[in-house]
């Protein structure tokens, strides 16, 4: 049977859920970014200014509020499709580029003078915002699109006629000329950063599928297996194979619905699915409210233990609590049933406790985790024994005695003793509840 692949439709739908989520954290830092640099420019003390006081800076920044404003409103509601995250790349991008453009200026200096902006950090960042996503090709696409800009930048100021190059660092430093090896170290570094941290995000994405895949998996896995079960499972330190066993105390209840074979055989195969799902749905929810662990399903009958899977200092009087209300259970839906028409029905059950072995049979190809002793095999007589017996919950007195040390209180209907039950050598003192 082949197990999940990860490109299954729910692990895709697991990850895009996730996606969403980073695109909106993604959307509030950049508002965040975006008000802090709008607070460092109206808190700073201002550098002067050009002859014509040209401001583009501001103007900049609250253009560029709605579209952040837009884009935070879009990812709370999931809509951030593919091409609207890479229009939100390009607009960044853009915004910063236009915002380092600006600053000659409004400052009236040279074209190079830009280039000198320590904005030009602002990049980085915007590139690592894209990170959050699980979707390497974000980031490239951020880190390609801002070594662009910063070309354009580079490009637009090398065309002006004022524009000096040197090969001087000094010069660079303390004056206006441009240094070609510094302007594409920034250029390599911005496709650097966006290379290195896409191939983290690529296997960042692979590992939280495997986590996807694994949790869906541990969720269906919980499905079929009972919850203690499959945490047996998976948190087991080796592979698991046929004979490992543990040794336990435990009590075991088996249920068995009477009268189903008549029914199949005078009842269509839907009705009798129905039937025995109803019959199932009500006994598990008596069973696991006591936490008790359902170990197989046998057609009309159910196999349960309570301190097998997971060692309980109170499993016999949880295993009786359990027998009881699953009785009662039978009861209100015998009730519903003959309020609506169809026949009436009875759940037997028989209980008994002792030392159990709770482990792995089966074939490497074929296994299962289960449950046995002389206490399954005693649970499964005392439930046909119930038949003969004024009330339909059979436990043996050393349960019951046992449970009543662990704080268990019910009234007797009767109590049997050396009662002879079919298939057990001895005779058993028995209760019936």
């Amino acid at each position: 049977m082949a197990a999940l692949s990860l490109d299954n439709p729910r692990i895709l739908a697991a990850v895009r859920q996730e996606d969403q989520r980073a695109e909106w954290i993604a959307s509030l830092l950049q508002a965040a970014v975006l008000a802090l640099l709008s607070l460092l420019y109206f808190v700073a003390p201002k550098a002067e200014m050009s002859q014509w006081r040209f401001e583009p800076v501001p103007l900049l920044l609250f253009a560029y509020w709605p579209l952040v404003l837009l884009r935070l409103w879009l990812s709370a509601r999931g809509r951030m499709g593919p091409w609207l995250s890479a229009a939100a790349i390009g607009g960044d991008m853009f915004a910063l580029a236009a915002l380092i453009f600006s600053f000659h200026l409004q400052y009236g200096q040279p074209a190079p003078f830009s280039l000198k902006a320590p904005t030009f950090a602002y990049f980085f960042i915007f590139i690592a915002v894209r990170a959050l996503r699980f979707d390497w090709r974000y980031v490239a696409l951020a880190g390609l699109v801002a070594a662009g800009f910063w070309s354009l930048l580079l490009l637009y100021a090398l065309s002006q006629p004022q524009t000096q190059i040197t090969n001087s660092f000094v010069e660079y430093i303390f004056g206006m000329p441009v240094l070609l090896g510094a302007e594409v170290d920034k250029i390599i570094s911005l496709l650097a950063v966006a290379a290195i941290l896409a191939t983290a995000v690529a296997r960042s994405r692979r590992l939280l599928e495997r986590a996807t895949c694994d949790a869906i998996a541990q969720r269906d896995l919980a499905r079929f297996f009972p919850g203690d079960v499959a945490e047996h499972i998976l948190a087991s330190d080796k592979p698991l194979a046929p004979g490992d066993a543990a040794t336990r105390e435990a009590s075991v209840l088996s249920l068995d619905l009477r009268g189903f074979t008549r029914y199949t055989a005078s009842h269509e195969p839907r009705q009798v699915m129905a039937l025995l799902g109803d019959f199932q749905q009500r006994m598990v929810a008596a069973i696991f409210a006591h936490g008790g662990t359902v170990d197989k399903f046998l057609g009309d009958g159910i196999l349960a233990h309570f301190g097998a899977a997971r060692p309980d200092p109170a499993h016999a009087a949880n295993c009786l609590r359990a027998a009881l209300d699953c009785s009662a259970a039978a009861k209100a839906w015998s009730s519903e049933r003959a309020s609506a028409g169809h026949s009436p029905v009875q759940v037997g059950a028989g209980c008994a406790s002792g030392e159990v072995l709770f482990g792995v049979v089966g074939d490497a190809r074929r296994l299962e985790l289960t449950v046995i002793g002389d206490a399954v095999n005693l649970s499964a007589k005392l439930e046909k024994h119930s038949k003969s017996t004024p009330t339909p919950v059979v436990v043996t007195r050393r349960l019951w005695e046992l449970a009543r040390q662990q704080g268990f209180e019910a009234p007797v209907a009767a109590r049997l003793q050396q009662a002879r039950v079919a298939g057990v050598g001895d005779p058993v003192d028995l209760v019936t509840l």
